[in-house]
């Protein structure tokens, strides 16, 4: 049990809920459930995001234009509505003695009610002319009581809900005594150390106890990550599953007979899954590759082998449209080698009759969405689960498919996914899994043109090459049977005007009432996640068939049905989107022979950021996946690979030697199985990445 004192009155555990803290009643508590914070051990690695430095203030009747730390009194605190829409201007004036100076904020309502006015306080933010007077611009404040001042060092939490930095600090200040007695959670590290890092990083009293704390509780996460990936590969390795016999002979036919060349990525990802499948233990195995790079064929082939001796494959996709894009061209590829074939959706006509069918072993192949989770889909030896974009679906469904195969064995895996993964990554948060590699794209395929442009360069630049794309020769027949032209995808942030979120954003249905005006010929259409499945399905079997030539949609086809034709993205507010994600949304053209464009579209006069020119450069998305992981941290690149958050606050997975180190000594945890009992809140905590990986 992990008890701190609190007070002489009562006893609390890092498990206990975070109400029992002081300062923190049922409305706060609440508060931060909604964000996580549910135990009094998540409160205290609620970490600082930053820290801002306060000392040697500057005297208002000093300052100059940039970045001013000044310290004073605060008054005339006003908020307004701006004749924008959606933006409220909070102004107020900081006095210290020498002068006054006013200080601006947007969005940031609050703090009307931050300030007392006969308190002092540190504000530090940038002295700038706007609209024809000089102000500091959205500063960060602290009271001054509340900052070391021999450090001048002051805490910056990310804002929770209507609990913003400075709550958190004075939070922090009421449970100060609590972290006394915070108990050591690695076997690796000297006594106290955790608590003493827990405490420096709250309560830094120089840069260098913050420099050390961070090392610690870097090490924390990584030890934490790379003993929850190699316990799983333990469980993973437990289990028993069908040996596949490998027909090295007719493999080699059947990819001699495709009408084009495998890349010799390909191939290799080919043949490790058949080395894998011919083992009584379960693959779990994840093949990445790039947009286009050839991932279902190798799914294709690994379904084919297994059929091939006489097992069933169960492919899991997203999305109706995208199973049935599968269907399409997996039954076509195998249709003359007698492997049967099947589409299960919940469209599908006759369901209970397919059900039956593959429940007697007459079906070898089933292609399907969420229908195939269903407790009535039975199969007579599933022994492949491959998952398409497994990102997409959570844990729980992973395991509903996988428990479909006989008693006691569990069917080979193969997830699937187009976001690129760092080696970093790899090591780490996949460690469990092996992984292949498609860095390779086949023969024919053109990388897409990228430019940034401006809104202002949409009517002299933008327009006529929408137009020109419109009027080009249809990229395949067989994709936009109905196209007159090429076909074009423009992405939008918000669905409708109005949404405060998003408030500077084009919206979907105002962007398609403008291209109509300017595109009159041409059939005009929208997408987003609010409409109902059927009316998606419906709108993207439209624009693949070719019936729709631009297509306004919201990043719902981020994952999503291929389209040859389609050979120009605009992405609008592109400055709003991650890295990846604007990769990703990229990938949707240039899957065809012609050449392809993207354009990504900033608002305001601000210089474009360091990832739209990274993305304007490269199509590479492997080296992008690792621009992306420097720039923003591996949070946003798991969360979009696993329904999950990786709980990495400060390791950053670009320190090779801090892994390296992390991985030898997990190496010796493990060799003691006592550890698993001994270090129980160890244990416990990174069952939250084995919940994640686990999927088995």
């Amino acid at each position: 049990m992990v008890k701190l004192l609190n007070g002489a009155r009562n006893i609390v555990e890092l498990s206990d809920p975070v109400e029992k803290l002081k300062g923190i009643g049922p409305k706060t508590a609440e508060t931060l459930r909604k964000f996580g914070i549910r135990t009094i051990r998540d409160f205290f690695y609620n970490l600082p995001r930053d820290y801002e430095v306060y000392e040697a203030p500057t005297s208002i009747s000093e300052i100059k234009p940039g970045k001013v730390v000044i310290k004073g009194k605060i008054d005339s605190l006003t908020s307004r509505q701006a004749k924008r829409r959606n933006l409220f201007v909070t102004e107020g004036v900081v006095r210290d003695g020498t002068g006054a100076v006013k200080v601006v904020w947007f969005n940031q309502r609050y703090r009307l009610k931050q300030f007392s006015p006969d308190k002092e306080y540190y504000f530090t933010g940038n002295y700038e002319l706007k609209n024809g007077r000089y102000s500091i611009i959205s500063p960060s404040a602290a009271e001054v009581a509340e900052v070391d001042l021999k450090t001048g060092l002051s805490p910056v939490y990310v804002a929770h809900g209507a609990l913003k930095s400075h709550d958190f600090r004075r939070l922090m200040r009421l449970s100060r005594d609590k972290f006394h007695f915070i108990p050591d959670l690695l076997p690796t590290v000297p006594k106290d150390t955790r608590k003493k890092a827990l405490f420096n990083a709250h309560f830094p009293n120089s840069s260098k106890t913050v420099a050390s704390a961070r090392d610690y509780l870097a090490y924390e996460e990584l030890f934490e990550l790379i003993l929850a990936a190699r316990l799983n590969r333990r469980e993973n390795d437990k289990l028993k599953a069908i040996s596949v016999p490998f027909n090295q002979e007719k493999t080699k036919e059947f990819i001699s007979n495709l009408p084009f060349k495998l890349t010799n990525a390909q191939r290799w990802a080919i043949w490790t899954i058949f080395q894998n499948i011919q083992n009584h233990t379960p693959m779990n195995r994840l093949l990445q590759g790039d947009v286009g790079s050839g991932k279902t064929m190798v799914a294709t082939l690994a379904s084919y082998g297994v059929a091939l001796a006489g097992g069933q494959v169960a492919i899991l996709a997203p999305t109706a449209i995208l199973a049935s894009q599968h269907y399409a061209g997996i039954s076509e590829t195998l249709w003359e080698y007698g492997i049967r074939v099947a589409l299960l959706t919940g469209a599908t006509k006759h369901k209970e009759d397919l059900k039956k069918q593959i429940a007697k072993g007459e079906v070898d192949i089933v292609i399907g969405t969420h229908a195939l989770l269903t407790d009535d889909t039975e199969f007579a030896r599933l022994e492949l689960v491959v998952i398409d974009e497994q990102h997409r679906f959570g844990v729980e469904q992973r395991q509903k498919l996988m428990l479909k195969s006989p008693a006691g064995l569990a069917p080979h895996l193969l997830s699937m996914t187009a976001t690129p993964i760092p080696r970093s990554l790899q090591l780490t948060v996949f460690g469990d899994l092996d992984v292949s590699v498609l860095n390779e794209l086949p023969s024919g395929r053109k990388p897409v043109t990228t430019k940034i442009l401006t809104e202002l360069e949409i009517q002299e630049k933008l327009y006529p090459q929408m137009l020109k794309i419109l009027e080009s020769e249809p990229d395949s027949k067989k994709h936009g049977e109905m196209a007159r032209g090429q076909q074009i995808y423009w992405i939008c942030k918000a669905i409708e005007d109005g949404n405060s979120a998003v408030s500077e954003a084009t919206s979907v249905k105002t962007r398609t009432r403008r291209l109509k005006e300017v595109f009159p010929q041409y059939r005009v259409e929208y997408l987003h996640g609010k409409m109902k499945p059927s009316e998606k399905d419906e709108i993207m079997e439209q624009f693949a068939s070719g019936e729709i030539d631009i297509l306004v949609s919201t990043t719902v086809v981020e994952v999503g049905v291929d389209v040859p034709n389609a050979t120009l993205m605009v992405i609008e507010n592109a400055e709003s989107y991650g890295l990846a994600q604007l990769h990703q949304l990229r990938g949707r053209v240039g899957r065809g022979t012609s050449e392809a464009y993207c354009f990504l579209l900033t608002s305001g006069d601000i210089p474009p950021s360091r990832r739209l020119r990274e993305l304007e450069k490269s199509n590479d998305g492997f080296y992008l996946a690792e621009v992306d992981l420097k720039l923003r941290g591996p949070g946003e690149i798991y969360g979009a690979l696993q329904h999950g958050a990786l709980d990495l606050r400060i390791a950053s997975l670009s320190d090779t030697k801090l892994i390296a180190r992390a991985q030898k000594d997990v190496m010796e945890f493990l060799q003691n199985p006592e550890n698993m009992v001994k270090y129980t809140e160890l244990m416990s905590g990174i069952k939250k990445y084995q919940q994640i990986t686990t999927l088995n």
